[in-house]
């Protein structure tokens, strides 16, 4: 999972000062449906500030699903109200998990070809 767009500009010091303020990492989730396909995805991950809602930032996703989230059956049905169910309540936290990648080393340089 790549959070580097939610951190873009902030040190790994500003993204751990900005979680002890309250803020969080979340993902959304969106479903569409071709007739008899349905896909769920999740968003990039988004960083939600304290003070900000994260229902207001997961609106587009929400939106997008109950405007082509149905249309599959019978997939549609079942997952368009769990993607709106979950995005309504704030996404999915996933601000442990970004933690988690912060606190590990770097990759080591690959080997230079002669």
């Amino acid at each position: 999972m790549d959070f580097s767009k939610a951190t873009s500009g902030m040190t790994a010091n500003e993204v751990v000062f900005e979680i002890n303020r309250g803020a969080r990492f979340v993902v959304f989730q969106y479903c569409f449906s071709l007739l008899i396909m349905t896909f769920k995805r999740s968003s990039s991950v988004q960083l939600v500030k304290p003070g900000e809602s994260a229902v207001v930032k997961g609106l587009p996703f929400t939106a997008f699903s109950l405007i082509f989230g149905w249309w599959g059956i019978p997939w549609g049905f079942i997952y368009t109200p769990q993607v709106i169910y979950k995005n309504l309540k704030g996404g999915v936290d996933i601000t442990p998990l970004v933690l988690a990648r912060l606190q590990q080393p770097p990759p080591p340089p690959a080997p230079r070809a002669n």
